[in-house]
């Protein structure tokens, strides 16, 4: 039988008869081609969900959406791309993929022109222009601008994780979070710097760490101004100046501005350290302690000041020191108003307005307000002497005394006085010096109120009064 073109009369009536919508919804008057889609929209009004996963739980309105969510648990995809060979578990996440070869973006945003593979993905994306955020949860209110995000969101409230792990059986709440933790069983690190050449799990933790090379901090502060690589330590630096901690212990009630720092201490009652190192033994409460403790081992130091190229093993380490270059001390005291570039060189020093030493010596009870005060006093009784000189081998207790020894070999003298310009080894030496310049006697006898530049002065004072009063 002959074909009827679609040009002729004939073609013209079956194409519009076959594209007719003869099924109308009663409740929102959308049109349907075939009845069985009719059918299933309704269910929407209804609130029908007569499709029901075994494994899971979870309820849909159409058998054909049924289908593709049973394939997260059998982990079937039946859709392979031609180019690349890549599968999927339903055709349309394959013709989305199949774009990226063709690199066909037929959708063009026209407020700033952008443009998308999907119609969709356009639409969520002129929400970023509108503000528009139409999903809201009914929970706890929170909004939304695509229908995925909720119901992501939503697991937060039914604990819902429906992605598991087949190898530790660990369960996540979104699929491409079980994606990345399928690496670290396979140590596959697909996203390399091109930079460093480092490997990373993710894309976004690559992203992450380009802007160490690059410099950039996208992530602004909105109360001092202060600049972030990424958004979630913008978010934890905001809790300073709130003073928001949400997580809590179970244990003794403590709280924390971060759910880490709350794993963390929760090991303390436990006492677990399930982390060891291979190369010395030593063990750790969290596995990222671990990872930053075998740069030692390695000598590696990623983190770099773009001012003075100073290289750091920790990134808080080279953030705390680039408010050397800033001159930025965000941690202020409540009491006189002193400011800080470290929070717990803020605690320490409020101790001095409570009074509070809450670190005892099991010696001879001597009480310290800071850790570091205790562990370098405990010295004195166990003798022990950590820090050498390479120079001449004489030990010392602490780093600080050790530092200021080895200007003994070099020679140098980095305290200068603004006034004269004299050099000094020790800050002390220049204090005191400068009470030349400005007639200041700050050190005071008690019993004649005669007054000295130096405390070495008055101590000799004193013992001079002893002498004469024998």
């Amino acid at each position: 039988m002959k074909e009827r073109s679609p040009s002729s009369p004939h073609g013209l009536l079956i194409l519009c008869v076959t594209s007719l919508k003869m099924y109308h919804c009663s409740d929102c008057g959308e049109s349907f081609t075939e009845s069985h889609h009719l059918k299933d929209h309704k269910r929407i009004h209804a609130g029908e969900k007569p499709y029901v996963c075994s494994q899971c739980g979870k309820s849909f309105t159409r058998r054909s959406n049924f289908q593709i969510h049973e394939r997260i648990h059998t982990g079937e995809k039946p859709y392979h791309c031609s180019q690349c060979g890549k599968s999927f578990t339903c055709r349309s996440n394959l013709q989305q993929h199949e774009l990226i070869h063709t690199r066909e973006k037929l959708h063009h945003c026209s407020q700033c022109g952008k443009s998308f593979t999907r119609q969709s993905y356009l639409q969520k994306h002129k929400r970023t222009h509108t503000g528009e955020k139409p999903h809201h949860c009914s929970q706890c209110g929170k909004s939304f601008t695509c229908w995925s995000s909720l119901q992501i969101h939503e697991r937060i409230h039914t604990g819902v994780k429906p992605y598991h792990c087949s190898q530790c059986g660990k369960s996540f709440t979104r699929q491409s979070n079980l994606r990345q933790h399928k690496r670290i069983h396979t140590a596959e690190k697909p996203y390399h710097c091109s930079q460093c050449g480092k490997s990373f799990t993710c894309r976004s933790t690559l992203r992450q760490h380009e802007r160490i090379h690059t410099g950039e901090k996208p992530y602004h502060c909105s109360q001092c101004g202060k600049s972030f690589t990424c958004r979630s330590t913008l978010r934890q630096h905001e809790r300073i100046h709130t003073g928001v901690k949400p997580y809590h212990c179970s244990q003794c009630g403590k709280s924390f501005s971060r759910q880490h720092t709350l794993q963390m201490h929760e090991q303390i009652h436990t006492a677990e350290k399930p982390y060891h190192c291979s190369q010395c033994g030593k063990t750790f409460t969290d596995q990222s302690y671990l990872q930053i403790h075998k740069r030692i081992h390695m000598r590696e130091k990623p983190y770099h000041c773009l001012q003075c190229g100073k290289s750091f093993i920790h990134q808080s380490t080279l953030q705390i020191h680039e408010r050397i270059h800033t001159g930025e001390k965000p941690y202020h005291c409540s009491q006189c108003g002193k400011s800080f570039t470290r929070q717990n060189h803020l605690q320490q020093h409020e101790r001095i307005h409570t009074g509070e030493k809450p670190y005892h010596c099991s010696q001879c009870g001597k009480t310290f307000t800071s850790r570091g005060t205790l562990q370098i006093h405990e010295r004195i009784h166990t003798g022990e002497k950590p820090h050498h000189c390479s120079q001449c081998g004489k030990s010392f207790i602490c780093r600080s005394t050790l530092r200021q020894h080895e200007l003994i070999h070099t020679g140098e003298k980095p305290y200068h006085c603004s006034q004269c310009g004299k050099s000094f080894r020790e800050q002390k030496s220049l204090y005191s010096h400068q009470q030349c310049h400005t007639g200041q006697k700050p050190y005071i006898c008690g019993h004649c109120g005669q007054s000295y530049i130096h405390s070495s002065s008055l101590r000799k004072h004193k013992c001079s009064n002893k002498a004469v009063s024998s």
